[in-house]
């Protein structure tokens, strides 16, 4: 009798723990959204950083590709990382983000912009909800989603050749599939890989870092292909 009451205090215990490390978590990853957010209408409103960034191509290639190297190098070094590096190194990369994203406040109006956030804000909630509460395994439907990804970014680099409108607009309708559906994986995986690791006695610091920046990156993809629905473009 002890042991089972034992049991299930240890077991409320890491319940509170692991949610607590969502919260972290969700914290990280709305502090990018803010840095990002900040950051694209700062130089969307500054006409001389906005020309000297897509005037030149080769900036913005070479800022494309830091931005790809930050990421890369978050998920692969995070071990040797410290927690304040990596914690650096994911609000760099979200400012960076904002650079290339600022064009979204010269082509849309802001009601429209507005509007999307609203309802990728609803839709990232509700399915964070579901991966997080859920008793159903999604693993099945994350490995689809990130598979109907590849495709889709294959279908993205073909459609820049064709410049098909069509196309792009049902390209834009499976990204708003696929990234509602990692949403929900991804919540699920980052509460597992919390339980695992407060199993095995290791902290959780650096971890919600990287759950920050799957949900980060799951949440931007999904305005962005909204955007594509939802938006108004401003009349030149």
């Amino acid at each position: 009798m002890y042991t089972d009451y034992r049991s299930s205090s240890e077991e409320y215990m890491m319940q509170g723990q692991v949610s607590e490390f969502m919260y972290r978590v969700y914290g990280w990853m709305s502090a990018a959204l803010v840095v990002t957010a900040g950051v694209a209408y700062y130089v969307a409103h500054t006409p001389a950083i906005q020309a000297a960034l897509f005037k030149s191509s080769g900036l913005l290639i070479g800022i494309c590709i830091a931005q790809f190297a930050l990421v890369l190098g978050l998920g692969l070094f995070i071990n040797k990382m410290s927690y304040p590096v990596a914690s650096i190194v994911f609000m760099v990369y979200s400012a960076m983000l904002g650079l290339t994203l600022s064009s979204i406040f010269v082509v849309y109006d802001m009601p429209s912009i507005g509007v999307t956030f609203l309802v990728t804000a609803g839709m990232f909630g509700a399915m964070c909800l579901y991966g997080y509460t859920t008793k159903s395994d999604l693993t099945t439907i994350g490995n689809i989603a990130m598979m109907a990804l590849f495709g889709m970014v294959i279908a993205m680099l073909a459609n820049l050749y064709f410049q098909n409108q069509t196309t792009d607009y049902i390209i834009s309708g499976i990204g708003v599939l696929v990234f509602t559906a990692l949403i929900a994986y991804d919540a699920q995986k980052i509460k597992q890989m919390g339980y695992q690791m407060l199993s095995h006695g290791q902290a959780l610091d650096k971890v919600s870092v990287i759950g920050a920046l799957m949900l980060y990156l799951d949440f931007v993809n999904l305005f962005l292909f909204l955007l594509r629905f939802l938006g108004n473009r401003k009349e030149n």
